[in-house]
């Protein structure tokens, strides 16, 4: 007997009321499939009447038992049971449900059941306020700041496991109101009335739409409160010198200078946008300035494709350059610095192989050692630094070393190396260098100098009386490193810039590894670096998320000591509330099924008006034909009517979308071979005045205007990792790989209203970066390096969110003067930027 094929279970799923794309999503999943179909046999779900709440709560039930250890065919029939009594109503229930019985033998007790999965659950809105009260008055909290804590605080009160979050949320609010007043600058909301499922709901999403006000005031609050708000005020880091805190406070005037200092030898990555974030938006608060500074420092990994994308990230996210400066700017000056730590005789040069150098400094000893070469003579290390400089040596036959303490309990302390040998010419100086300075070495030292007595590099710019850096900004990685930092810094007597470090930025389910990426690139497990699954800048940039977006993301974590290690779902709803309010609607049928309307005429037409966004009017509107030949999406036709099933079947009425009148199924035809149904005949309810219980998308068929437009290509995109944590897979990453993580779908029908979408959305994108570039005082890039296809962006009603991929061909976009809309030739691909909503168990894009 042969297995069931991938074909075998969606059938079966959708015959037992899942929708299409959840049956295909349940169907990739091998153990799971398996273990959802024997659910569906044992329990007779086919013919059960289930809900699709329910179907999709049985689909979930079997992916957790596909991961569970020890929960049999007792506890799958038991928690099914509870599934059709109603009793587990929600995903997380089943979750739990599942894992009660991974530690709970059979027979089960039901009374401690029902209270571990929260069945029949209930608590009173008074109960849920004095729970709050005794929250807010054991945690302090004493204004309306805190309320985000409390919110937190009190979901996790166990006894409030299973508590409403929108009941807790409003006893918070009511608690706070009555203890604090009313919340300052707060509007009364108006009461919004919900619809049900499937009705008048046009984007099926509850999520709220971004609001640029409240956006600016949390940025506010992360730089003023908090890590950012408590950094030292201007001179108030010591110095070893009262004169170089002096020179400091006369050259700044206490201004604020941060920089930004990638590595070149990859490409930025969504953590990066935090260091981003924090470097220039915090100079930016200030009215001081961030410096892009590249740390150049080894040619080996440096490409000029990793400089250009910085540069071009930087300027994509919004942000401008004080100065683009690099720390290959200031070889000279360190060289010169070295030889001056030589003679202090703080660094000495080391002829140890790699190995040894290790082996001293307490690898495979409890404690490290000196060097033999710490102690030679002053002289001896000067005249072996030049040698070095001069090519007398292959690279790792010498090194400098600083003599730092090797009694200090910080491995940052045990002489780090200064300078190294490299043979490689450098993409600035050439092959002028035979010896470049270290990360340790050079940091601090190029933090500290000030160009305008150093040098300045742009000598067509203002030559302000500006100091590098007053705050260096790292992540907390780099803990150890201050101590070396300020180490190096005294023992040169040089200014000594205050290093502060914050938590970095992990997403998880994802990678950052420069490395590992490659790996993911060379082995062809991605289409490249800007792969829409990817974490990239760029990738991100071209799957269509705005930049606005990753700021907004980035900002409401906050900024603080704590490593920030967020699921991706947090991150796609912050894209999808920006996204919200800020993007056209178009109508959209991802898998078309085409729809006669009997009682219209072969030529009849009737040109529509509708507003691309209900509550955007500035957006404007598109005009849609109507006409006799129409299509829906697959998914909102069923042969079988139920109750809880809202949109079209045999003898049922639904509304369209923005149209004029319903349509009633009469009948339909199916494929001869593969019984699939190819088109629905329905009737135009031309006098029928009720109100249809619900609407669904469509578009027309209408020759002379364009429509459909048709995609070619609609690229969908699941997570590229099967857990949160793909470094713990075995044998490495590779094996966490999603097999699954794109799907491709061709054919899918958008309204004629895209190609003035597709010219305006570009139209504007370069008027507003020209206009940003002109007040740049010296721009290093072009507005088409910082405008692509990706702004073409929009929300298919009832879909996704979706923008243009580059590998699209519209000649309008090459052709803006003379083209339309469709001209042969063109190529549509779309990539799915988010779902319209967190899809529980898929973790959909």
């Amino acid at each position: 007997m042969t297995s069931p094929s991938s074909e075998d279970f969606v059938s079966l799923f959708k015959s037992a009321g899942l929708p299409q794309s959840k049956a295909v999503e349940a169907a990739k999943n091998v153990k799971g499939a398996a273990i959802l179909r024997d659910l569906i046999l044992s329990h007779n779900l086919v013919s059960a009447g289930l809900s699709e709440k329910q179907v999709v709560l049985v689909s979930a039930l079997a992916l957790q038992l596909g991961k569970a250890q020890n929960a049999g065919i007792e506890a799958r029939a038991y928690i099914t049971k509870a599934i059709l009594e109603e009793k587990l109503k929600s995903v997380d229930q089943v979750n739990v449900a599942v894992k009660y019985f991974e530690a709970h033998a059979v027979p089960v007790d039901e009374s401690d059941f029902n209270t571990t999965c929260g069945v029949g659950f209930t608590i009173t809105a008074a109960q849920l306020e004095d729970h709050v009260k005794q929250y807010v008055d054991a945690n302090n909290a004493s204004n309306w700041s805190y309320l985000g804590v409390v919110i937190g605080g009190v979901k996790n009160i166990p006894s409030l496991r299973w508590a409403n979050p929108l009941d807790i949320k409003n006893a918070v609010e009511r608690v706070f109101t009555e203890k604090f007043g009313p919340k300052e600058g707060a509007k009364p909301k108006a009461k919004k009335e919900i619809p049900p499922t499937d009705t008048l709901d046009t984007s099926k999403s509850s999520v709220s739409e971004y609001d640029p006000a409240q956006s600016a005031k949390a940025r506010r609050v992360v730089f003023e409160e908090g890590f950012l708000g408590s950094l030292h005020k201007p001179g108030g880091n010591p110095q070893i010198h009262p004169h170089l805190r002096e020179q400091h406070l006369a050259a700044t005037g206490g201004r604020v200078f941060t920089r930004f200092p990638p590595e070149p030898n990859g490409y930025l990555h969504v953590g990066h946008c935090k260091a981003i974030f924090v470097n220039f938006g915090y100079a930016a608060h200030h009215d001081g300035n961030c410096y892009l500074r590249f740390d150049d420092t080894n040619p080996e990994k440096e490409e000029g494709r990793y400089f250009d994308s910085i540069i071009e990230v930087v300027h994509w996210l919004g942000f401008e350059p004080w100065k683009i400066t690099y720390s290959s700017d200031y070889f000279d000056e360190l060289y010169a610095l070295a030889e001056d730590l030589i003679k202090r005789d703080k660094a000495y040069v080391c002829h140890c192989s790699q190995e040894q150098i290790k082996a001293d400094r307490g690898e495979k000893v409890s404690s490290p050692k000196a060097c033999i070469h710490r102690s030679r003579p002053v002289e001896e290390s000067l005249t072996e630094f030049r040698r070095m400089r001069d090519g007398h040596y292959r690279p790792k036959e010498a090194f400098l070393r600083m003599k730092q303490d090797l009694s200090d309990g910080n491995p940052q302390m045990w002489d780090l190396p200064a300078y190294r040998v490299l043979d490689a010419p450098h993409h600035r100086t050439g092959p002028k260098w035979k010896i470049y300075p270290t990360y340790d070495f050079t940091h601090c030292l190029v933090d500290s100098f000030r160009e305008h007595l150093v040098r300045n590099p742009y000598p067509s710019q203002p030559t302000d009386n500006d100091l590098l850096t007053r705050h260096s900004l790292c992540t907390t990685e780099f803990i150890a490193s201050r101590q070396s930092y300020e180490w190096l810094c005294d023992a040169l007597e040089v200014y000594k810039p205050r290093q502060s470090e914050y938590g970095r930025l992990n997403i998880q389910g994802t990678i950052n590894s420069k490395r590992k990426l490659l790996q993911l690139v060379e082995e062809k497990y991605v289409s490249g670096w800007d792969d829409p699954r990817l974490y990239t800048v760029i990738a991100l940039r071209r799957r269509g998320v705005p930049p606005e977006a990753i700021l907004n993301f980035v900002s409401s974590l906050g900024v603080s000591t704590a490593a920030s290690n967020i699921q991706i779902v947090r991150f796609e709803q912050s894209v999808r509330q920006y996204l919200e309010g800020s993007v056209p609607r178009l109508l959209m049928v991802l898998r078309p099924l085409k729809v006669t309307l009997e009682n219209l005429p072969e030529d009849y037409v009737l040109m529509i008006e509708k507003p691309l966004h209900p509550k955007v009017p500035e957006l404007g509107t598109s005009i849609v034909p109507f006409t006799r030949t129409i299509y829906i999406d697959t998914d909102d036709f069923r042969l079988e009517d139920s109750k809880d099933y809202f949109r079209l079947a045999p003898g049922k009425t639904v509304g369209l979308f923005q149209a004029p009148h319903p349509i009633t199924c009469t009948s339909y035809v199916k494929d001869a071979t593969t019984g699939q149904v190819t088109e629905v005949i329905c009737r135009l309810e031309h006098h029928d005045t009720r109100k249809p219980k619900a609407f669904i998308q469509w578009v027309a068929e209408y020759a002379p205007s364009g429509s459909p437009v048709r995609v070619d290509e609609t690229r969908l995109f699941y997570p590229l990792f099967k857990s949160d944590n793909p470094l713990a897979a075995v044998p490495d990453f590779r094996g966490d790989i999603n097999s699954k993580s794109m799907e491709v779908i061709r054919g899918a029908m958008v309204e004629i209203g895209f190609w003035p979408l597709t010219r305006e959305s570009m139209r504007k994108a370069l008027e507003e970066i020209r206009s940003r570039i002109e007040k740049m005082r010296s721009p290093a890039v072009t507005p088409e390096r910082l405008v692509g296809k990706e702004c073409i962006r929009f929300q298919g009603l009832r879909v996704a969110y979706f923008a243009l991929d580059k590998d699209a061909r519209v000649a309008m976009l090459d052709q803006p003067n003379t083209a339309t809309g469709a001209t042969q030739g063109d190529y549509l691909v779309l990539n799915r930027i988010v779902s319209l909503k967190e899809d529980a168990g898929k973790g959909a894009l």
